[in-house]
């Protein structure tokens, strides 16, 4: 569909498909650079990376991966979308719990090191150990439901965002219950949805930092600054600013680590600054530093959303897809027919 003018149904259907596989194309050009610092990633990359890279022999979480490989982000979006599409008019939170504790399971007997994240990983033990739902994310603070929730975006609209919001709440309570990660979640999760509905960045903007303001409602409160000032500080940032100087500003004013208000700050700021351009801005994430594979697959979910698949190159999604066993398109296109 490169270069050809997309109406209704297909154009839904692009958008849906480069907000899944930007989303695995971001995080697999983060994969060899998260946790890395700036300083480290400049040396051994130089200034900026510009393609999918093999990681560090001496990586602490992805040491031997292969070039184009995702990590726990994409499989826990796909993951989330499969759970989706099991039942439509029923979320079952425990069912989904069970596939993520299933999923660290086959990660450990793959020889993966980039397992659960902190909040997630202590939820499922609430779980398994009989907590009620209700309480299992309360100290979920992390980027975890961010990073996995654009499948939301794709199967819902949010024409009526208080029920779209309320959706990503449901989907995020087990195991990050708390006002900063549903405020992240619905953020994203209401760009993605905005974006297959035909916006640009700057309308996609607006939606989803209306749905982090009503997201900050739901969840144990955390402590300010809330995420939606933290995105509003990021908007201006990316306004302004691109480039190492980008890069440089959020790492001082939002920070790239994995807490929800400033992993997905940083994304925005970077979606902003880029636009159209979803690659350069999936090498920007890559770039960063701190939690670059999950920056990374928020910018590309994002931005594919709004750009649609010719804001990337034709060799990236074919990249990701054949090296990771990937049908996202068949994927997207399921998830469009939950869409209502």
């Amino acid at each position: 569909m490169h270069g050809a003018e997309l109406t209704g149904d297909s154009r839904k259907i692009d958008r849906a498909y480069a907000a899944l596989a930007g989303l695995a194309v971001g995080d697999a050009l983060g994969m060899p650079t998260q946790s890395l610092s700036r300083e480290v990633i400049v040396k051994e990359y130089g200034t900026l990376i510009t393609d999918f890279e093999r990681p560090l022999d001496t990586h602490p979480f992805a040491a031997g991966l292969h070039a184009g490989t995702v990590t726990d982000d994409t499989e826990q979006a796909i993951i989330l979308a499969e759970e989706l599409l099991r039942d439509e008019h029923h979320f079952d939170a425990h069912h989904y719990a069970m596939r993520l504790l299933e999923w660290q399971e086959s990660a450990r007997r793959r020889g993966l090191l980039d397992l659960l994240g902190p909040s997630t990983l202590l939820a499922l033990r609430n779980i398994e150990s009989g907590m009620d739902l209700v309480d299992t994310g309360r100290a979920g603070t992390t980027n975890g439901a961010a990073m996995r929730i654009a499948p939301v975006g794709i199967a819902h609209s949010t024409s009526d965002l208080d029920s779209f919001v309320a959706h990503v709440a449901e989907v995020c309570a087990p195991t990050h219950n708390t006002s900063a990660a549903i405020s992240a979640a619905a953020a994203v999760a209401a760009v993605v949805s905005a974006g297959v509905d035909g916006a640009l960045v700057r309308e996609a903007l607006v939606v989803g930092l209306h749905a982090a303001r009503i997201g900050e409602s739901y969840g144990e409160s955390t402590p300010r600054p809330t995420v939606s000032e933290r995105l509003e500080r990021a908007i201006e940032i990316g306004s302004v600013l691109r480039g190492v100087e980008l890069i440089d500003e959020v790492r001082v004013r939002i920070g790239t680590s994995l807490a929800s208000n400033e992993s997905v700050p940083a994304a925005f700021a970077i979606l902003v600054a880029y636009r159209n351009h979803s690659w350069e801005a999936c090498c920007i994430a890559a770039s960063i530093g701190g939690d670059c594979d999950t920056i990374g697959a928020m910018v590309g979910a994002m931005s594919g959303a709004c750009a649609g698949i010719s804001s990337f190159p034709k060799s990236a999604f074919r990249t990701v897809e054949t090296q990771n066993s990937l049908d996202l398109r068949t994927l997207a296109q399921s998830l469009l027919g939950l869409r209502r």
